[in-house]
């Protein structure tokens, strides 16, 4: 696929002599599920987040992309763009006949310049670990994020296939981890970001590559399971927090203490959660034809896509006002107290949060509300637990952080609230990279000028 540069009103061209020129590298550690208060609240176990928060940038919250979920976030971290743009609308395809559907793990699906572009443009290298959508990525040292597809959940094979060189991955874990068992790379275990920075450290001390970029998951696993409090989330933060410190001390052992720059950041915050919806169901009970009730998709007229806290609506002809107004209708004629539970997203305000251009509307819940795809079962209100994202970005619990640490990022400012798509220009500056971030804009006061 050839991609497109976007050219939006608000796309920024970053001028390489503008900030300090003594940052060679840049690392961006993604936590899964990364939530401002980690390191604004002592009462976390984040020692290092909260000394780095101190002795560098951070913002109160940051804004996340519609829907609010990882593959469309990390997109427009690497992008600087919204999901309209950048073409990475959620984490899975809307395939309404696949259970589950496939992710978006292959970066050919991105429709606008990367930083992985930027940098092989300029002659740099770069390297991503279990990074969300860079499986054929121009990525010189790269173990992408990818499992098998479909069946039970096993990554080692796939990540071993698809790692770029051939080898890298054995490598890795002949130099960093140890050999590797599915359970040491799996999300029910805090082994997972463990091993992930180790992983990322060693490519640290043997490339020394421009920029890297590492995702770690532990903590969205438990937040899932336990909503954005409890025991397992509280080691799972202390757990991140450790896997940052392995990342500072690789880029210390390979000496680029001095030209290092640290961006950690996130995808979205948390909801707890108490109720699902269902709003296939819906469909189904109004003589729409969904999943479970034909063999072919070639019968359907209109379904939701969820995405924990949001539903997108898909309709099969986009040009079928008829089954939108009969859609429509179904949503009025819900009990009332289903309809307090949710808002309508309309066209408009879709293209506004720049959300996916094909569906004709969606629904977004209230905190403590998810929707699930099923059309399955008597209720279309069921009880839930846990925690969940996916919801529109308007509201704080939803918000991931940032802290930019080390050289070129000044020291002790706080930003009240920033957007995703504003990482690509910083890291762009940071680096002296010519790099168009067609939704994204640099907030110049918190990088070093540079020093005549």
């Amino acid at each position: 696929m050839v991609k497109k540069i976007s050219l939006v009103a608000a796309a920024l061209f970053m001028v390489a002599e503008s900030f300090s020129q003594k940052v060679k590298h840049v690392i961006i550690i993604s936590i899964d599920g990364f939530r401002p208060e980690f390191y604004m609240n002592p009462s976390w176990n984040a020692v290092n987040l909260q000394q780095m928060k101190e002795k560098g940038v951070s913002a109160e919250g940051v804004q996340g992309v519609f829907p609010t979920v990882t593959y469309p976030s990390h997109t427009a971290v690497i992008t600087g763009a919204l999901p309209i743009h950048h073409g990475i609308y959620y984490n899975v395809y809307f395939e309404p006949w696949a259970t589950p559907g496939r992710w978006y793990w292959n970066e050919s699906e991105i429709k606008v310049p990367t930083l992985w572009d930027a940098i092989k443009n300029a002659g740099m290298t770069s390297a991503a670990v279990h990074w969300p959508v860079t499986v054929g990525a121009p990525i010189d040292y790269n173990i992408p994020e990818i499992w098998n597809w479909p069946g039970k959940k096993t990554l080692l094979g796939k990540v071993s296939q698809y790692a770029n060189p051939p080898g890298l991955f054995e490598d890795a874990q002949q130099n960093a981890t140890g050999k590797l068992e599915e359970f040491d790379y799996n999300g029910d275990y805090l082994s997972a970001d463990e091993n992930m920075s180790r992983i990322a450290g060693y490519l640290i001390r043997k490339y020394k590559p421009n920029l890297l970029a590492v995702h770690l998951a532990n903590t969205d696993h438990f937040e899932h399971e336990q909503g954005r409090d409890g025991d397992k989330v509280r080691l799972a933060v202390a757990s991140a927090d450790r896997s940052v410190r392995t990342i500072l001390e690789s880029i210390d052992k390979a000496g680029l203490k001095d030209s290092t720059a640290v961006i950690v950041l996130g995808d979205h915050g948390f909801s707890d959660i108490h109720s699902t919806l269902f709003p296939n169901v819906w469909l189904r009970d109004n003589g729409f034809v969904t999943p479970s009730q034909a063999n072919s998709q070639d019968n359907w007229k209109a379904l939701f896509h969820s995405n924990g806290g949001s539903a997108f609506l898909h309709l099969k002809d986009k040009t079928d006002k008829g089954t939108l107004q009969k859609l429509r209708t179904v949503l009025k004629n819900l009990p009332e107290p289903q309809k307090r539970m949710f808002r309508v997203v309309e066209r408009a305000e879709l293209d506004s949060i720049g959300a996916d251009p094909n569906a004709v509307l969606a629904l977004t819940a209230i905190k403590g509300v998810s929707f699930s795809s099923s059309d399955k079962g008597k209720d279309a209100l069921r009880a839930a637990s846990g925690g969940t994202h996916g919801y529109f970005p308007d509201f704080k619990e939803i918000q991931t952080g940032f802290i930019g640490y080390g050289p070129g990022f000044k020291k002790g400012v706080v930003i009240p609230v920033m957007g995703l798509q504003d990482m690509a220009p910083i890291v762009s500056s940071l680096l002296g990279l010519s790099f168009e971030a067609p939704d994204g804009i640099l907030y110049p006061g918190i990088l070093e000028a540079k020093k005549k």
